[in-house]
């Protein structure tokens, strides 16, 4: 039996599904994004080992190269404001708001030379997924067991300055499409005082009028990104954490908040917990 007029039919199928049902339009396109992540890191992981042969931050200019082309895909816009300042020579930490597995293309669009993230440790184990952020010199920490993330959080320390590294962390700990941030966690400002570097803050403007699971939408759209101003932590101490994480917290929080009630490009206005229209 011919299996071709199956096929087409199926296909054709499909692609109606897909014109007439917005839950069939938001899998389909999550689907291709999730294939696009597999086979990008496959190839992004053979030049890596080609070029780098191994573990090093250096493939993470390789990975981003791949990554930037996928906003194309989905009729993204990034608008960074001060991207400049993520451009010093030295270590520091940046923190960033965390609302969904889209994130990594915002990430990729700011992401300075020689900057690294931290992960959970689950990550590694998604195949080329993981190994791809293996390769790049993504720390992966044990989110589970305390002791051992603490461990790791020290050696980060130690070669974010020896190898004059930048660290990437979502302070949140976890997605959050909520319209607000969570409260932030103690780990970067521990990190950045250990070290005395500098924590410089990156905002993410609300997904919700282009991207909501909930919903099921899934449309082309703006972001926008704001870096906002260096805070120094030369002089600080353990004791003055939670001041800093409020610090940054406030700051961030109130950008946010500005930044998404901008106006998007397919006409809804990002505001907390708004409901686009399609």
């Amino acid at each position: 039996m011919e299996l071709w007029p199956w096929l087409t039919a199926a296909l054709l199928l499909l692609l109606l599904l897909v014109q007439l049902s917005r839950s069939a339009r938001f899998y389909a396109k999550i689907t291709l994004y999730c294939a696009l992540c597999v086979s990008a890191s496959t190839v992004a992981a053979v030049v890596c080992l080609l070029r780098h042969h191994g573990r090093t931050v250096e493939n993470m200019r390789i990975i981003k190269w791949f990554v930037v082309k996928f906003k194309y895909v989905f009729g993204l816009r990034f608008e960074i404001k001060g991207l400049q300042k993520l451009e010093v020579d030295h270590p520091c930490v940046i923190i960033s708001n965390h609302q969904s597995i889209l994130d990594m293309m915002g990430l990729m669009e700011a992401l300075p030379e020689r900057c690294v993230q931290i992960a959970k440790r689950e990550l590694i184990f998604l195949g080329p997924v993981g190994l791809i952020m293996y390769l790049g010199g993504i720390f992966f920490i044990n989110r589970q067991h305390s002791r051992t993330a603490m461990t790791v959080m020290a050696d980060v320390g130690e070669r974010m300055v020896r190898d004059n590294l930048k660290v990437w962390i979502y302070p949140e700990g976890t997605r959050n499409d909520n319209g607000d941030l969570l409260p932030f966690k103690k780990g970067a400002f521990y990190l950045a005082i250990q070290t005395q570097v500098p924590i410089i803050p990156v905002i993410y403007s609300s997904f919700s009028s282009f991207y909501n699971p909930k919903t099921k939408l899934f449309t082309s759209g703006t972001i926008k990104v704001e870096v906002l101003d260096a805070v120094p932590t030369r002089g600080l101490t353990v004791a003055d954490v939670p001041k800093l994480m409020d610090t940054c917290h406030q700051a961030m929080r109130t950008t946010f908040l500005r930044v998404s009630k901008t106006p998007q490009e397919n006409g809804a206005t990002a505001g907390p917990g708004s409901q686009p229209t399609q």
